[in-house]
């Protein structure tokens, strides 16, 4: 790896000139870009930014805590600082002069309705692993960084000296993909897949997500490449939109003719092997992951990967290290006084989509006990919320699930539909549910916790991890992960 100790990523004059703003004090070393006043370290350069609170009252605590540089809409007090006519334009102006800086920098972008986050990481994986064999530095998205202060925010934390880097790019209404991919002008772009998700802020539903969606290829490069889930209701419209702009369309999927297609995708206890096709080359190759879409994902990632003049080699090694995220799919024994049983934490966020995968994925799980599902409200689903929730029955029932614990009113539509059978708890809130962690699960069940984030499925997920009565024994996801 290169030697960038000595390298700081800014000046505060060069975050003038890239900001056409006006240094105010001394010309100092920079070593990071933030926003939150509560995450400086010495060397950062805080961004005063405009949103529930205005950045500019926290500037002196952004010094106090060791902030090289601010930068500011009007002088403040305690160091140095660069004004600009607006704070979030200079954020993406110093994101821009960022990428223009490092002309050689292989960029990848990733959206989708489902798996964008962890698609994302893994693609970060295979960049790191093969920056560690050839000696190149990744650079890529942190958390869910995917909107419009996280995607010039990612640029501008971007060294000079990187040699690849991957994005995430999210949106809430239309309109919002399109500018952010511009921001990173990538070299390969990937639409994970297209389904009902944010579907309240488009008048036409899936098909206007899709239009979204496939407006990550209007940033790609002159030549670059789309990636595109062939298996994907919209794949037409995604289709469309590379041939608009004269990508080099790459499609996964489980029909013949796709770039990459999925042959046979089988779950065991340390995660999945897959048997895949590759530009008509049988591959062979295991993952940490068990989520029954991490089929298809993985796939993704492959194309991306080569894309971005990374090896197959280095690609399946760096999938078979991948553990799954925080809140998407990572599993733990938890032990009680009687027993144990193994929870699945799905809680970062939902959708009909993922829902369906997730239920399909613990159906496939073997169990001495019950396999058991917890479920909070999918949100922003707009005048459909009650037909998706209500629908989740069918895959509830094909996956062959026991017990359905249900939490939040839109929740309560699944659980009006479903059979006594399966009926367990059903309370108006995830907080309530929590409470009641000890009566939903039992020894020898395998359950997941899956919900959105702003219904609070988390509250959930951890109270049951709580129930630890012993050190649990870790599972293999519980294990470091392998060089990412």
């Amino acid at each position: 790896m290169p030697d960038t100790s000595a390298r700081p990523l800014w000046t505060a004059a060069e975050v003038a000139a890239a900001t056409g703003g006006v240094l105010h004090g001394d010309d100092r070393p920079i070593t990071s870009v933030t926003y939150n006043s509560r995450e400086i370290v010495s060397g950062d350069l805080f961004l005063a930014l405009k949103g529930a609170r205005d950045g500019h009252e926290f500037t002196g605590d952004a010094f106090a805590a060791g902030a090289a540089t601010a930068l500011v809409e009007h002088p403040v007090e305690g160091g140095a600082y660069v004004v600009v006519p607006d704070t979030l334009h200079g954020l993406e102006a110093l994101g821009v002069a960022a990428r223009e800086r490092a002309p050689h920098v292989k960029r990848g972008a990733v959206t989708g309705s489902v798996g964008k986050t962890s698609v994302t990481q893994a693609i970060k994986a295979g960049l790191d692993l093969a920056g560690h064999y050839d000696g190149g530095l990744a650079h890529g998205s942190i958390k869910s960084y995917n909107n419009h202060i996280g995607v010039p925010l990612t640029l501008a934390r971007m060294p000079v000296e990187t040699q690849r880097a991957v994005f995430e790019i999210g949106m809430n209404a239309p309109g919002e993909i399109a500018p952010l991919s511009r921001f990173v002008a990538p070299h390969a772009a990937c639409v994970t897949t297209v389904g009902p998700v944010h579907i309240e802020a488009f008048t036409d539903g899936e098909a206007g997500v899709a239009r979204e969606k496939a407006s990550i290829f209007q940033g790609l490069v002159p030549g670059g490449a789309a990636v595109a889930n062939g298996d994907a209701a919209f794949f037409g419209v995604l289709r469309d939109a590379a041939q608009a702009v004269g990508a080099r369309l790459l499609t996964f999927g489980s029909d013949a003719g796709q770039d990459a297609r999925l042959l046979d995708f089988r779950t065991d206890a340390g995660g999945a092997s897959v048997a895949a096709e590759l530009f008509g080359r049988r591959i062979d190759y295991r993952l940490a992951q068990s989520g029954a879409h991490w089929g298809l994902n993985s796939l993704c990632v492959l194309l991306m990967l080569d894309a971005l003049d990374v090896s197959l080699d280095t690609g399946l090694e760096a999938l078979a290290g991948f553990q799954p995220l925080a809140g998407r799919g990572q599993t733990r024994t938890v032990t009680l006084a009687d027993g144990a049983f193994t929870l699945i934490d799905e809680s970062y966020n939902a959708n009909p989509l993922s829902m369906a995968a997730g239920f399909k994925t613990l159906g496939a799980r073997s169990v001495s006990g019950r396999r058991v599902v917890v479920v909070t409200d999918m949100l922003e689903l707009g005048d459909q919320s009650r037909d998706l929730h209500e629908g989740l029955a069918g895959p509830i029932d094909a996956a062959g699930l026991d017990l359905v614990h249900a939490a939040g009113p839109e929740m309560r539509w699944l659980y009006d539909a479903l059979p006594a059978s399966r009926r367990g708890v059903w309370r108006a809130t995830a907080a309530e549910l929590a409470a009641e962690a000890a009566l939903l699960v039992a020894p020898g069940d395998v359950v997941m916790v899956k919900g959105s984030n702003g219904s609070k499925a988390s509250l959930v997920a951890k109270a049951l991890a709580n129930l630890n009565s012993a050190e649990g024994v870790p599972s293999s996801s519980d294990a470091p992960r392998a060089l990412r």
